[in-house]
């Protein structure tokens, strides 16, 4: 009886083995599967409607798309149901991962008429290759370079027609020649509002199968930075306390989480507070350059201007001036009730 009892309150953090449960992929299966699904960015979905429908009704492939946003807006989702609306197949794949010529002529050899191919973050493709992608989806054609000097030849392959649907961070990467080539439509996702966030939460938790209130899920949704994949992962987390505390998720819950996880009213994680109270404490709130602000806050230059900024930035915390950045009235109160 004592060992049963033991091993039911064994750390499971100890045991070298893990099984795979029914969320072993639990981010796919909190995806939409259906337009209807799809909360937020209306008038994409509207333009995408539009396009694969008519396409659709001619019996041919769409027009090549490109998607662009910051990370965790439904780049990915919007592509699965592309595929889905067409009732074709989709090969996956990203920029980073074609390394040669050979890689793209291997994919775009082995679709079938009409397939969807998924290229996300197309702006890490590199550059010979991108050169490889212009005929092929403007003509349809493959040109590949057998051997090399005076002896070298061109092999042109005929392609099956198919849609190339591209995912970006970065679009100012991408260069014109490509961005060009997306007949379909470039697409800019938006952030989502705090009603649209709380919808995709209430039906996330459904498929968690945990039981919480609409109240509860705004708290999450004003801390998840306007973006779906933040708002579903602290969903989760606050599922995990949950779960070990034998509770629903509650206010209380949600508000334990976020101080396990260090976030607070704001949203804000501790590098974006370390970064304010740098430039408020440190710098009398400012101006303050890149350089200096990355050596005192121990954090690079690109961690600052990618990924700590633009929340910061949008939140009207922090001003990029000619001079440096500079912190706003809102920082600084932010900073002395924290």
């Amino acid at each position: 009886m004592k060992k049963e009892k033991d091993e039911k309150n064994a750390d499971p953090l100890a045991s070298p083995v893990y099984e795979r449960g029914d969320g072993a992929h639990l981010d796919q299966t909190l995806r939409p599967k259906t337009w209807d699904e799809y909360v937020g960015q209306a008038k994409v979905k509207e333009n995408l409607r539009i396009l694969l429908t008519a396409a659709r009704e001619r019996g041919q492939a769409a027009e090549h798309i490109l998607l662009y946003g910051p990370p965790g807006l439904g780049k990915t989702t919007l592509a699965h149901l592309i595929s889905g609306t067409l009732g074709t197949n989709m090969r996956v794949t990203s920029g980073p991962a074609i390394e040669r010529v050979g890689d793209l002529a291997a994919i775009l050899s082995n679709l079938s008429p009409g397939d969807i191919l998924f290229i996300d973050e197309i702006h890490r493709l590199p550059k010979t290759i991108e050169e490889v992608l212009y005929p092929a989806m403007e003509s349809g054609v493959l040109d590949i370079i057998i051997g090399k000097g005076p002896s070298a030849r061109t092999v042109q392959l005929d392609l099956p027609p198919f849609t190339l649907v591209a995912a970006t961070t970065r679009v100012s990467l991408i260069s014109a020649p490509l961005r060009s080539r997306f007949s379909g439509g470039t697409f800019r996702l938006e952030f989502y509002s705090d009603d649209e966030i709380v919808s995709i939460l209430d039906r996330s938790a459904k498929m968690l199968g945990v039981q919480t209130e609409k109240e509860t899920l705004k708290g999450i949704a004003s801390r998840s930075r306007a973006t779906p994949r933040t708002a579903n992962y602290l969903l989760k987390r606050a599922r995990d306390l949950a779960q070990i505390e034998g509770a629903d998720i509650s206010d209380d819950i949600v508000s334990r989480t976020f101080g396990l996880l260090d976030i607070d009213t704001l949203g804000l994680h501790g590098p974006d507070r370390q970064l304010l109270r740098a430039i408020v404490h440190k710098f009398n709130g400012g101006p303050v350059g890149l350089n200096t602000l990355a050596a005192a806050t121990g954090e690079e230059m690109a961690t600052i201007e990618d990924v700590l900024e633009p929340y910061l930035i949008r939140q009207g915390l922090i001003e990029r001036t000619p001079r440096g950045r500079v912190a706003t009235a809102a920082a600084h109160a932010h900073i002395q009730n924290t």
